[in-house]
């Protein structure tokens, strides 16, 4: 089934004050590995979280959250139904605000972004829903270029992008198909090329194979692996299964009742998790 985007996330390609083209330099997404480099030499953290917290009436939610992510780094964060793992990632994408605590892009604070500056944050960064969010009535055409409408690229450039990420994602075949004739994978393989339209530096994946079939989800994880070290993308992704962490990640945080209850490398924590959550996590994974 297909989903209407709701408000907040069709905020991540509602159109800029100026659709004037040529405030879009002409790029290639070989550009991006010359991005990566230069972070990496100046190490600076591509996401930084402090003390994030966020209630819903008397409930809290997020309690006190705080993690860095390393640029280039994929960055995984598991935890049971109802730990507060959407909320977090979607305070982090500036899809939501948090009640207190901030959010910052390579250094740089965002939370506090409001108009221009907060389309600014967000072009920095794509976002892969859970149940993909395409538009039923488009084709994978009309889908990927969709936020480049909204930004104002010319036609043109429309095109050489489109032609360009439907290559990276391997759907050159399907290019006029309609998003409702799609396979499972093909449609999160479509958000996926929607969400790097813009040259983001960040990539923020929600439950982005809860929805697929193993073999789909295995080859879903190795491609967003690929993107990752090709292009120097940071992954920041939640996820209940910790063979998602395990196939992919290279550092992973367990969330539970809202707080990180645990941190570190994936090798780290597989082999000597140290909060219960942890344990009873690994355990299950172990068992299978």
């Amino acid at each position: 089934m297909f989903h209407v985007q709701r408000p907040q996330e069709a905020a991540f390609y509602r159109p800029v004050n100026s659709p004037n083209p040529q405030n879009i330099p002409a790029r290639t997404v070989l550009n991006l590995e010359a991005d990566a480099k230069a972070a990496f030499a100046a190490d600076v953290h591509a996401i930084s979280l402090r003390s994030l917290n966020k209630r819903f009436g008397s409930h809290e939610i997020l309690r006190d959250v705080s993690l860095s992510v390393s640029t280039g780094t994929i960055f995984g964060i598991i935890g049971r139904s109802g730990a507060g793992k959407t909320t977090l990632i979607r305070i982090a994408s500036l899809l939501e605000k948090a009640d207190s605590g901030d959010v910052f892009y390579g250094g740089e604070p965002v939370s506090g972004a409001r108009g221009q500056a907060l389309l600014d944050a967000r072009r920095r960064a794509g976002f892969v829903f859970q149940n993909f969010n395409l538009f039923a009535s488009r084709t994978v055409f009309g889908n990927v270029a969709f936020p480049l409408e909204a930004a104002g690229w010319t036609k043109s450039d429309i095109e050489k992008r489109v032609g360009e990420l439907l290559d990276l994602v391997g759907l050159t075949d399907k290019v006029d198909r309609p998003a409702n004739r799609l396979s499972g994978g093909e449609r999160q393989r479509v958000a996926i090329a929607r969400a790097l339209a813009n040259h983001p530096k960040i990539l923020f994946c929600d439950e982005a194979t809860s929805a697929l079939d193993p073999e789909t989800t295995r080859s879903i994880l190795d491609l967003i692996q690929s993107l990752s070290r090709r292009f120097g993308l940071t992954v920041l992704m939640v996820t209940h299964q910790m063979e998602v962490v395990r196939r992919i990640c290279d550092e992973v945080a367990i969330l539970s009742a809202g707080s990180i209850v645990e941190s570190g490398t994936v090798d780290s924590v597989f082999a000597n998790p140290k909060s219960e959550m942890g344990r009873r996590i690994v355990g299950e994974v172990s068992h299978d």
